[in-house]
């Protein structure tokens, strides 16, 4: 007898770790013989003790395929080592947790605390009951006493130890958005003293290692982090505009559909309240000295009391005139008083006033609009290396991109950069490091790397290597395949499964070449026999929103794959699935798409649409993963007068024939798009996923150009086989399931 379904999930529900929706309709019958396409079938509906007793692997007849049986069991297995991992890593979580707060206890230590915190963030992500994390005696105590702690601290003036309070405490109460206030006034904070005195920041950091009786940092580098360059351009006109035509084109703008909408009010009142903030965050007064002297100090902070009371009353709506009188008053006070640069008072009012509306609306200025063109346009000029912050602060290269001026001259993972172009690039941050290391095609940088060889003994030691490299447009491909076979962008095995004829493609983002990039691959893979494909938009953050709507077209026949929806609620539905060559579309293929938190945005159309498309039997598709990051606004990008900088500015929704909205407010408990199947993965599995991924992804030529025949990369197969990407070896056991008649015709054991 075939083992009951009821009994199978009471069973399976917490090892297996695959839940999904409540069914839409289950016309399947208990009792009749199950094949591949009632698993299919099953997810589809959202029928989560089908899938859980179908998948497993001893309830099949292995005589039709036993390849296929294998690879049930190989996920069982996987599953069943995932839970072991769980019940260690809770274990570890509260041996940490516990070690800390016993330390902050005996010690006082914010420090400590904070550690305890991080750990009680790190268990809460291992538990499958919140409520019940939550309901535990030591972690409401943990809560508490981190919540007058971030208090103090702020109220001392220990802006990075308050900061790091509260952005944990946020962590652990993301969905209600406690936190979000405190986390955003720190952030903004420790922003101002980045741009403004960044010593100040490098003393505060090295403070906070020394304390934890770390090494020191290197000595803080001023290379390329003058505020005056990084504020040059900015002016009130640029602000006013911006500000004005949020006023008038924001989603969440007052009108009379929306009376309690954000008004010009709420945004000159933003705008004073970062200048407040700016001057009393009294570590600036290294950059402004009048900030230092008591008495013009309380005078300007006297004067924007005033200019704030003026504008409190939202009965009496502000205009883009009293927007003008109100800066030009803050700038007169300043003249009076404090002195600061105006720019500077500018950029701070810009950026308050801006956030009061959403965190997508931003001012972009002068000195970010080279890194904003290059996450839309997918392109950058530089040399084409990624990097990172090691533990002592150094500049390391994570990887020189494939095919390269960096990599062919040479450059290798793990290489340390010492100086650019002669100067010591010890102490640099991120920011500053990219800086000067990017800058005009054909121009040459020398970067002088410090590197581990053996010597003649066969010893390893540090030697310093110069390479003047050419910089050049870099392209940055959002489409790539499962195992890479050369060092060009296009050198994929889109094949996941050749035998089976199963593909694979990830999309990073959605740049002004993915559709057509997506095209090659679909057409590559064709000529090889795809029968079925895994479509991963996993840590995508979005893009253009024509480009989800072509690649939308590749997978739903017919109908509307995304609406937009305006301030005064009315609803365009304009943005519909247009015919597309057969050899490019997908549409009568199963298919898998895998989601998770970092998907966003256009990923987020293109799953919703597709999986409305299978929910209205137009494909044969399923989600899988975990919810999706809930980011359904649209931002329009306008240059700002003078050509310097620009603005973003959310002016729609977007809406997608899914079951809920896509858009997370505060305090909502749905958004994002809900898997049809959800497949856990514990943090672990997601970092370790993420690395083996990222190394594999390289592939190894010399600085001629010439492959490196022997050198050590990853087997991206290793994800699967180590159970390292569940969410992968989900999709793929589901899709061998559809692609094979032996499998079709295999029925379950009775």
């Amino acid at each position: 007898m075939k083992p009951s379904k009821r009994i199978l999930l009471a069973v399976l529900g917490s090892t297996l770790g695959l839940t999904a929706l409540p069914a839409y309709a289950n016309t399947s019958s208990p009792t009749e013989p199950a094949s591949a396409d009632l698993v299919w079938g099953l997810a589809s509906q959202g029928d989560d003790s089908g899938i859980a007793d179908l998948l497993m692997p001893q309830a099949w007849d292995a005589t039709g395929e036993a390849e296929f049986v294998d690879a049930l069991a190989l996920l069982q297995e996987n599953l069943d080592k995932r839970e072991v991992t769980r019940t260690e890593s809770i274990e570890e979580a509260n041996t940490t947790l516990d070690e800390h707060f016993a330390a902050f206890e005996d010690t006082g230590s914010y420090i400590e605390l904070s550690k305890a915190l991080s750990a009680s963030v790190a268990l809460q992500l291992l538990h499958e009951n919140k409520d019940r994390f939550f309901a535990d005696a030591k972690i409401s105590r943990l809560i508490n006493e981190s919540i007058a702690a971030a208090k103090d601290a702020e109220g001392q003036g220990d802006w990075l130890i308050a900061s790091e309070l509260f952005y944990r405490l946020n962590a652990l109460h993301d969905q209600a958005g406690t936190f979000k206030t405190d986390v955003d006034r720190l952030t903004t904070r420790l922003t101002m003293i980045r741009m403004y005195v960044p010593e100040r920041l490098w003393e505060l950091r090295n403070e906070r290692r020394l304390a934890e009786e770390l090494d020191g940092l290197p000595p803080y580098n001023p290379y390329g982090d003058l505020f005056t360059d990084k504020l040059s351009g900015i002016d009130s006109v640029t602000v006013r505009t911006a500000l004005q035509r949020s006023a008038a084109q924001h989603i969440g703008r007052q009108s009379k559909q929306h009376p309690n909408g954000v008004s010009m009010n709420h945004l000159i009142l933003g705008g004073l309240d970062a200048v407040r903030t700016m001057a009393t965050t009294t570590d600036l007064d290294a950059a402004f000295d009048g900030f230092a002297n008591e008495k013009t100090h309380s005078r300007f902070i006297s004067e924007l009391d005033a200019l704030s009371t003026k504008f409190s009353d939202n009965a009496k709506p502000a205009s883009a005139y009293d927007l003008r009188r109100a800066i030009d008053s803050m700038l007169s006070a300043s003249r009076d008083s404090v002195k600061v640069m105006p720019e500077a008072l500018l950029h701070e009012f810009g950026n308050g006033a801006i956030a009061q509306l959403d965190p997508y609306t931003a001012i972009i200025w002068p000195d970010e609009v080279a890194r904003f063109r290059r996450s839309t346009q997918g392109e950058f000029i530089g040399v084409g290396i990624r990097i990172q912050l090691d533990e002592l602060q150094n500049i390391t290269i994570v990887t020189p991109l494939t095919g390269t001026p960096a990599q062919r001259a040479g450059l290798q993972a793990d290489d340390i950069i010492k100086k650019v172009d002669g100067i010591s690039a010890i102490g640099l941050g991120l920011d500053q490091a990219v800086e000067v290391i990017t800058g005009p095609p054909n121009t040459d940088v020398t970067l002088t790397i410090e590197r581990t060889i053996e010597d003649a003994a066969g010893e390893e030691v540090l030697k310093e290597f110069d390479y003047t490299i050419t910089r050049a447009k870099i392209d940055l491909p959002s489409v790539t395949g499962w195992s890479r076979t050369g060092p060009a962008n296009d050198d994929w095995d889109y094949f996941i499964d050749q035998d089976k004829g199963i593909g694979y493609v990830k999309l990073t983002g959605f740049t002004q070449d993915t559709t057509k990039d997506f095209d090659r691959a679909v057409a590559q893979m064709k000529k090889r026999g795809l029968n079925a494909l895994v479509l991963d938009l996993r840590y995508n953050p979005g893009g253009l929103l024509d480009q989800a709507v072509q690649l939308s077209s590749r997978f739903v026949p017919e109908g509307m794959v995304v609406k937009t929806v305006d301030a005064s609620g009315i609803t365009q539905d304009r943005q519909d699935v247009r015919a597309v060559n057969p050899k490019y579309s997908v549409r009568d293929l199963p298919v898998v798409v895998l989601v998770n938190e970092g998907s966003a945005s256009a990923s987020e159309i293109v799953s919703g649409a597709i999986q409305a498309g299978a929910h209205n039997g137009l494909n044969k598709a399923l989600v899988v993963g975990a919810r999706s990051f809930g980011k359904g606004s649209v931002q329009n990008v306008y240059m700002l007068p003078g050509g310097l900088a620009a603005m973003k500015l959310t002016t729609q929704h977007y809406h997608i024939d899914a079951p809920r909205a896509i858009h997370k407010v505060p305090g909502a408990t749905e958004w994002g798009i809900e898997p049809d199947l959800h497949v856990e993965m514990l943090p672990s599995q997601q970092a370790a996923a993420l690395m083996l991924r990222r190394d594999a992804d390289i592939f190894p030529i010399d600085q001629d150009g010439n492959v490196i025949e022997d050198a050590e990369r990853p087997n991206p197969n290793t994800l699967i086989t180590d159970g390292i990407d569940l969410q992968m070896q989900t999709a793929l056991v589901l899709l061998q399931s559809q692609v094979d008649d032996s499998i079709a015709k295999t029925t379950m054991k009775d």
